[in-house]
């Protein structure tokens, strides 16, 4: 059973995703990153070297810390946090507790394109319906909680990307978008790419990317789900005219869907009335 600074993996892993996740940091060494560079998802590293100069940034926050077994490393650097005002606990275990559990580690390798503060930028076509917010909240849930989402003009999503470092996604030609043919039922979205390629695979994620692809690609024969996340995300789109203040609302949307796939497919719900009688 952990202390009360620490979490456990399971603990950990029931927050992991939802809107109430602690900030996650990562203070392993770079000899232990490099054998293994995947990360917890949503979590970034800090050098514990230089903790004073960046304990400051999570006073009030909450915070878990994590090192490749969940000593010294970890538990020192949560200690500091508390000091400097955060309500920080280590990871029991750490890394490695983390991994021997097959809890999801993310690859963040493909993330070609950050800015000065570290976080990932990206650029898409304006209007977004469904995989343009599907995708957003999946790199902020499970990628980057930072990340920033550049909507424009449809023409001119490849020269922004080029001129301010971003990388598009859910356009032709580019890495971040749909595979296979249209015509063909092996097609699929930039959902499906984002959560094959970062190494996303929980059932819960699986499913949700399977309504997703039936929502963007006019396919609802594949998930009964599908046509109710499109006539939400298009009466979203209608309700907000900002594009962000939309990715905004359709971020609580995508929670409660990934919460359903994750917890909820199992229930069912009826109208009972025990004092009608047939």
């Amino acid at each position: 059973m952990p202390s009360p600074t620490e979490i456990s993996v399971a603990q950990l892993a029931r927050l992991v995703g939802t809107p109430d996740a602690p900030i996650l940091i990562d203070v392993r060494i770079d000899d232990d990153y490099s054998t293994d560079p995947r990360m917890i998802p949503a979590s970034f590293r800090r050098d514990y070297r230089r903790i004073e100069e960046w304990t400051d940034a999570f006073h009030g926050r909450k915070v878990v810390v994590s090192c490749q077994k969940g000593l010294k490393l970890s538990q020192g650097a949560a200690a500091w946090l508390r000091h400097s005002g955060a309500d920080a606990q280590s990871l029991e275990g750490g890394f490695e507790a983390w991994r021997a559990a097959a809890e999801m580690l993310v690859d963040l390798t493909k993330i070609t394109n950050r800015d000065a503060s570290g976080r990932s930028i990206w650029v898409t076509r304006a209007r977004p319906k469904v995989d343009r917010i599907a995708c957003p909240w999946l790199i902020r849930r499970f990628v980057d909680p930072e990340a920033v989402f550049l909507f424009v003009a449809p023409s001119e999503v490849s020269a922004v990307a080029e001129r301010f470092g971003a990388m598009p996604f859910d356009i032709d030609d580019v890495f971040w978008s749909h595979r296979g043919d249209v015509t063909s039922p092996d097609h699929t979205c930039t959902f499906d790419t984002m959560v094959s390629e970062f190494g996303l695979g929980s059932p819960a994620l699986l499913h949700l990317a399977r309504i997703v692809r039936a929502a963007d690609t006019a396919r609802p024969e594949l998930a009964l789900q599908a046509e109710g996340l499109l006539a939400a995300s298009l009466g979203l789109s209608r309700m907000f005219r900002d594009d962000l203040r939309q990715l905004e609302a359709g971020m609580l949307l995508y929670d409660a869907f990934y919460r359903w796939c994750r917890d909820g497919v199992e229930e069912t719900h009826n109208w009972p009335n025990p004092g009608k009688k047939g």
